[in-house]
């Protein structure tokens, strides 16, 4: 998933991180592991079925308090694997390299 023909900068964990994705009404939510991450998108492994969850836009919750969080879409699904991209707010600026890892540390 490179942007313009340009390599990604894409961190992988050697084991994975609890997090949730969750609608962006509240009225569902599901657990999951983050296995990578950039400042453009991510990897998820997602216990059980998606079927059912409309993905078109929903939040990737960092926290078990929900306070961190990215609003993304799904890009891809194989098996229990799903690539999701970030979504931009419109007013929303582009962020350098470095950051955007912070709140998964």
């Amino acid at each position: 998933m490179a942007e313009d023909g340009k390599g990604v900068e894409r961190v992988t964990f050697s084991r994975g991180y609890d997090v949730c994705i969750m609608a962006i009404d509240g009225t569902w939510r599901r657990d999951c592991t983050l296995n990578a991450i950039s400042d453009s998108d991510a990897i998820l492994t997602v216990e059980g079925s998606i079927q059912g969850l409309n993905l078109k836009e929903f939040f990737l919750l960092l926290s078990s308090t929900g306070l961190a969080y990215r609003r993304c879409e799904l890009v891809r699904v194989n098996g229990a694997e799903m690539d999701i991209q970030f979504l931009r707010g419109k007013n929303r600026k582009k962020r350098g390299a470095a950051s955007g890892h912070d709140a998964v540390a």
